[in-house]
């Protein structure tokens, strides 16, 4: 039974086979057949229909040529004038004449110290007692009349001639007309040693001493 079917499988095969290349040939044959017939027909008629080609257009005028623009002239700016900038003028003034110096003399020596002034070495002595140039007579009428009486101490200055020259009351004695009276009569009475400095020559020198003035008795 294996066998039969097998046998019969191979010939339905080649059977199949041998039908799809009959159509095959058939098809060929038909389409190239066919397409012969057409190209055949449109052969034909190319032959009988006569195209006619339409005449050119007329050719159209160039157009006018364009306006050419004027161009302006280029403006050409002026160069740069480049100013250059002053240079200041500076006036320097003349130096100031250089100082002279004048050398200024030595100063002349100075003076010699002068000598050391001379010295008292004795003083001036009254050549009398100074309460004996004075008496009873010598009391002043005011002094009596205020009944005053007192000590009146005075410094004498002296002369290098021995004379009183000035008189001074240093301590008074309570009345201006006994003090007054003092100096009076001892400027034009007393007389004195004059005093000598170290170089034995008279010079001048003070005294100083008191006057007690009593009230007389009547």
């Amino acid at each position: 039974m294996s066998y039969v079917d097998q046998g019969m499988s191979s010939s339905r095969v080649y059977a199949i086979i041998a039908v799809a290349i009959l159509h095959a040939l058939l098809a060929y044959a038909l389409v190239t057949g066919l397409a012969y017939k057409f190209v055949k027909n449109v052969a034909e008629d190319l032959k009988t229909f006569d195209v006619q080609e339409e005449p050119p257009p007329p050719e159209e005028p160039p157009p006018p040529p364009p306006e050419q623009e004027q161009t302006p002239p280029p403006v050409t700016a002026p160069p740069l004038q480049r100013q250059m900038p002053m240079t200041p003028t500076f006036t320097v003034p003349p130096a100031p004449p250089m100082p002279v110096f004048i050398p200024t003399p030595p100063a002349p020596p100075a003076p010699p110290a002068p000598p050391p002034a001379p010295r008292t070495v004795e003083p001036a002595r009254a050549r009398s007692n100074l309460q004996s140039y004075f008496s009873t007579d010598d009391y002043p009428s005011a002094a009596i009349r205020g009944n005053e009486e007192g000590t009146a101490s005075f410094r004498l200055t002296i002369g290098a001639n021995g004379r009183v020259t000035d008189c001074q009351i240093t301590s008074s004695s309570g009345s201006s007309s006994l003090d007054a009276a003092t100096c009076r009569i001892l400027r034009s009475r007393a007389r004195f040693t004059p005093a000598r400095n170290n170089l034995g020559q008279p010079t001048n020198d003070t005294h100083s001493s008191r006057i007690r003035w009593v009230l007389p008795e009547d």
